[in-house]
């Protein structure tokens, strides 16, 4: 017999050799058709696989992420044994499961064509009936590279070269098709019952430009249709809210050719709404206790040197200027900037903590493969700030930044989190003591504010661990921002310290902290949440006067000083187009209040009041329609007051 241990801390007695499809069914029948994969003893392990020694087991079905990447990675082999049955001289790569389903890469000289996805597609469903069984083999390396090798799949041959000697092998078999795979997959196809090949893309093996360029299908697989047909219909209107199209429609931003890709232009608009986000954050960090600071752009070799970026970040950073014989590189990063500031003189205990923040541009060499829009760029600003502090400090500055961050993004209309906690990696920095004193620090910070979150086992950084905090948009899609991050390497690299009360000399705590993430990313991720209606303190013109003829031209200026001395940003239309054309524009570019005036509102010093989205509201006094926008700003976001 063996002792299992269930997620409720609940302990049953099973017979050796029990699988965990066997635990399921004698909980509910329900439960085992619904599961895709088990996790015993932290390992993922197949739905089908013999237990033989105690241990604790978690169930997972498609609703939760490790379910979900089973789920996904075994559609991946469908997909691939679908292509090898119709294009057999077609070479396989790899294909995992990504955060919204999977791919493959497939070594072909001609690119597949939409009646060639269809085609693979209907050859899927044909394999999926016939419940073709995930068939897990352990093999040596040596019979692994024959098999492959007699294949003609030199690209498997190229990995298995490269695993290690201590790492077992393993290959998964469904009828026809044969991969190199750690796994595990679900039982058989039969349970993959809806998929929709995406869309295709050229990707270099390895990523590494230099290599061949593949041929990538990307696909997505639910449990059942309506599942699939609602993340279609929500496909749908992710392409209308797409950033990039919104952006040229209301004139934000551009990104040109002729500047170079990854490197955005702020048009009049986009540069608005960025001076507000960015003039709400630091009129935020002030009144929070934060120091801003500025630095610049480039740096000496000796700098990067020193915190390791030349030796572990050099391929992301852009080739050195040599300036009076010496290298100078553009900035990755802010964090040794800040620590330069904190080391300009000596520090008291007394001083602690300092909060130095900064929106500070940095520049990542980016493959141009990966660039989209907003979302990827190689010239962004972080919203960086660093908090340095003593040990007895630690739990009260994680907690108010953890407090903070989720404020900042309600300000900004996200009420909806995935909070992810990362603890200690098995290769890191740092003394022990501390690792376990900040990730202590995180966790507390988590349950006194009463946030659900998710343990990343291992998945810190191996400079410290940190909190993530990913915010959900108006189509339920997770975007990374907050980062809440320690680092025990830096402030190890730059020999920061504090004298502190007994006189001697101490190493400070540092946390790295993120709110935004970068103001682009989080630019473009407000855009596709609000699908361009902002709330009105974010409009860059949140009002516009429309005047029915020229000859009331003198009546909205005056009308218009009024509104600029009450800082709405109201703009008027003089153009001698008709006003149901110039309602129809302003309707398009989305401006919240439009105001319509002619003889009978100038007449009775009133006008006629739109609102964007709801239509006519009538006549309106001039003082009811100011004290109705600052109502409408303040009521969205009570820190505009």
């Amino acid at each position: 017999m063996i002792k299992v241990t269930f997620p409720d801390k609940s302990i049953k007695e099973f017979p050796e050799g029990i699988s965990p499809e066997e635990i399921a069914e004698g909980i509910s029948h329900n439960l085992a058709l619904k599961v895709v994969a088990a996790e015993f003893n932290g390992k993922m392990i197949d739905y089908n696989e013999k237990l033989t020694e105690d241990g604790e087991i978690i169930l997972h079905t498609f609703d939760t992420e490790k379910g979900k990447e089973v789920f996904w990675h075994s559609t991946s082999h469908l997909m691939a044994q679908a292509v090898k049955e119709l294009y057999p001289k077609v070479k396989v790569t790899i294909g995992p499961a990504i955060e919204n389903g999977f791919y493959y890469d497939f070594d072909r000289e001609e690119a597949f064509s939409d009646e060639e996805l269809e085609k693979i597609e209907k050859k899927m469903y044909d394999l999926a009936k016939k419940e073709l069984v995930y068939t897990r083999k352990i093999v040596s390396r040596e019979e692994a590279i024959n098999i492959f090798n007699n294949m003609g799949e030199t690209y498997k041959v190229e990995i298995l070269n490269e695993i290690p000697e201590d790492q077992t092998i393993s290959m998964y078999t469904q009828g026809s098709f044969t991969d190199l795979c750690r796994g595990p997959h679900v039982i058989n196809t039969g349970k993959l019952k809806a998929f929709k090949l995406l869309k295709t893309s050229g990707a270099y093996w390895r990523g590494d430009e230099k290599n061949k360029m593949l041929k990538r299908i990307y696909g997505i697989s639910f449990p059942s249709k309506k599942e699939l047909t609602e993340y279609m219909n929500k496909l749908e209107e992710a392409k209308k809210r797409d950033h990039r199209k919104i952006a040229k429609d209301l004139d934000l931003f551009s990104i040109s050719d002729e500047i170079g890709a990854g490197l955005v232009l702020w048009h009049p608009n986009g540069a608005m709404m960025r001076h507000l986000i960015e003039s709400h954050w630091k009129s935020r960090h002030i009144k929070s206790g934060y120091s801003l600071v500025n630095t610049p752009h480039i740096g000496r070799a000796e700098l990067w040197n020193t915190s390791g970026h030349l030796g572990f970040y050099s391929d992301s950073m852009y080739a050195p200027m040599v300036v009076d014989e010496q290298d100078y590189y553009i900035k990755p990063m802010n964090c040794p900037f800040h620590i330069a500031i904190y080391k300009s003189q000596k520090r008291s205990y007394k001083e602690l903590p300092l909060k130095y923040c900064e929106l500070g541009t940095v520049y990542r060499y980016e493959r141009s493969g990966v660039l989209h829009g907003l979302m990827r760029v190689r010239g962004f600003t972080q919203d960086d700030a660093h908090i340095i502090c003593t040990s007895e400090q630690l739990m009260e500055e994680i907690e108010k930044t953890v407090e903070f961050s989720i404020s900042m993004l309600n300000d900004f209309g996200f009420k909806d989190f995935q909070i992810y906690l990362s603890t200690k990696p098995e290769k890191s920095v740092g003394e022990t003591e501390d690792w376990e004193k900040a990730t202590h620090a995180l966790e507390n910070a988590l349950h006194k504010l009463n946030l659900a979150y998710d343990v990343d086992q291992g998945g810190g950084a191996f400079y410290g661990p940190k909190i993530d905090i990913k915010i959900k948009d108006a189509l339920g899609r997770s975007w990374q921002c907050s980062t809440i991050q320690f680092d025990f390497n830096l402030p190890t690299r730059f020999n920061m310290e504090y004298v502190g009360s007994d006189n001697q000399t101490h190493r400070p705590f540092m946390v790295h902290r993120a709110l935004l993430g970068s103001i682009e990313r989080f630019f473009g991720t407000l855009i596709e949440h609000y699908a361009g209606n902002f709330p009105t303190w974010l409009c860059p013109v949140q009002g516009i006067i429309l005047t029915i003829s020229e000859n009331y031209e003198h009546y909205a200026r005056r009308i218009q000083k009024r509104f600029l001395e009450h800082n709405i940003r109201m703009e008027f239309d003089n153009r001698s187009e008709k006003i149901g054309y110039k309602i129809r524009e302003a309707e398009m570019k989305k401006i919240p209040y439009i105001l319509v005036i002619g003889e009978k509102e100038e007449d009775t010093n009133t006008v006629s009041l739109r609102k964007h989205t709801q239509g006519d509201l009538g006549s309106q006094e001039i003082n009811a329609v100011i004290d109705l926008i600052k109502k409408d700003i303040e009521s969205v976001n009570p820190h505009q007051k």
